[in-house]
């Protein structure tokens, strides 16, 4: 009964399962639709290329001159500033500490330096001239007594020692007198020039550490060097702030007036790119917002490409030629970082195209 009537009726419906999938899959599946529209640029020949939208001045990382401990950070992400205004400060306590010194040092040094230009002091001129006095006094005195002995005509009752002991004596008192006198003149001489220019010197030093130690105060507060907006804070109170080039900026800083655009062309499609044509660039995702673009300036170096767009068919060893735009920010809702789609008209003549191509 099984052979006769089900085996049959089982290849039947075996045959007729195979003859049906293969009608359904020989119709031709409906293509999917896009996420979203591409682009439609007007340039019939064109140079694709993506985007990232920078700031005018470019996006820069502001950075510290010495590492530190943040005292205080003075903005926040949207704040406008100005050149000059102060970003965020490091710790400083150890360097007023050191100026501090330094400017001890200075009030030292002037104090030297007016004691030398004020110098004799008026109650050092008496004082000299009583040793010179004294001086001549004694002197004198000695004198006498050696004119005493040397009268004597008996020999007998004066010893050649001690005359010649009045006499060194009296050549002693000579030689005070003659230092006393000296001292007297270099007093009231003044202080010697020489001196004079030591101790200016010395105070020139002084006030040169204090500027130095002024400049290392005014470091350790990181200032704006041109008016933008704050982009990133990557800093708060409290944290360690490394100097040098880091991964990650310290807080990213930028002028957003007008936008830049600065485009990757393809190495291969350099040759093809000219300044004076035109350009457009599409909110990625989004076609319908679209906005002309201004040419700026060309990065003479080919570098090799680092804004990567995750397709698969992407070469991530090619080289890229870097081209700047710029729009006005209110033609895009766009954000600084942000990849746009960019597209140049080809104005290559097609003879010299295909003599290159040949």
């Amino acid at each position: 009964m099984i052979r006769k009537y089900v085996l049959p009726l089982l290849a039947v419906a075996g045959v007729l399962f195979a003859v049906w999938t293969s009608v359904q899959s020989a119709k031709q599946m409906p293509p999917a639709k896009p996420v979203a529209e591409p682009p439609q640029p007007s340039f019939s020949n064109k140079i694709s290329g993506s985007g990232i939208i920078e700031a005018s001045t470019r996006n820069i990382a502001m950075g510290t001159h010495l590492p530190g401990i943040v005292s205080r950070v003075f903005v926040k992400v949207g704040d406008q500033v100005k050149p000059g205004d102060p970003i965020f400060a490091l710790d400083d306590r150890r360097h007023q500490a050191e100026l501090a010194v330094d400017l001890a040092a200075v009030t030292e040094a002037e104090a030297a330096l007016n004691r030398l230009k004020q110098s004799p002091r008026p109650e050092e001129v008496p004082i000299a001239l009583a040793r010179v006095k004294e001086a001549e006094a004694i002197l004198e005195d000695l004198r006498l007594q050696l004119d005493v002995v040397e009268r004597v005509t008996d020999r007998r009752a004066v010893s050649i020692e001690d005359i010649n002991k009045r006499r060194f004596a009296v050549a002693i008192a000579e030689a005070r007198l003659v230092r006393a006198k000296a001292d007297l003149a270099l007093l009231n001489a003044g202080s010697w020039k020489p001196d004079i220019e030591v101790a200016k010197a010395a105070l020139a030093r002084s006030r040169a550490e204090v500027q130095a130690a002024q400049v290392e105060v005014e470091r350790l507060t990181v200032r704006a060097p041109v008016a933008g907006e704050v982009l990133q804070v990557n800093i708060r109170p409290g944290e360690f702030a490394q100097s040098g080039v880091l991964k990650e900026p310290l807080l990213l800083l930028g002028s957003l007036d007008r936008l830049h655009v600065r485009v990757d062309i393809d190495e291969n499609d350099a040759w093809r790119f000219s300044p004076e044509a035109p350009a457009v660039a599409y909110l990625r995702g989004h076609a319908e917002y679209m906005t002309d673009l201004t040419f700026e300036y060309v990065e003479r170096y080919v570098i090799p490409k680092r804004s990567l767009t995750g397709e698969s068919t992407e070469r991530v060893d090619t080289r890229v030629l870097q081209v700047v735009y710029s729009f006005p920010k209110e033609m895009l809702p766009v954000y600084a970082g942000q990849q746009v789609d960019v597209y140049i008209e080809d104005r290559t003549p097609k003879e010299t195209e295909e003599k290159l191509r040949g």
